[in-house]
């Protein structure tokens, strides 16, 4: 299996509807190699909200969300849904 790129998208001290925004931009950019597994978007944020409004955006886009708490926010990790 080939080793999937991971792009970083860096959105500290955004607020919603921002981060959430900017994060959509992003992953409609990637979009057709994220549905293919080719790449992961790794999304760090300080902004509690947006670990709920990202992950449900890009779950309802086909796609699969993680979310991990982080010594200074957290990271939420967009990659093809797994079947």
């Amino acid at each position: 299996m080939d080793k999937v790129r991971v792009e970083e998208l860096n959105v500290y001290g955004q607020v919603c509807p921002s981060t959430l925004l900017l994060a959509l931009r992003e992953v409609n950019r990637l979009q057709d190699e994220l549905h293919r597994g080719e790449v992961q978007l790794d999304i760090r944020t300080d902004n509690r909200f947006a670990t709920a409004t990202i992950p449900n955006a890009v779950r309802n886009m086909g796609l699969d969300a993680r979310v991990r708490k982080e010594d200074a926010g957290f990271l939420i990790q967009v990659c093809a849904a797994r079947s």
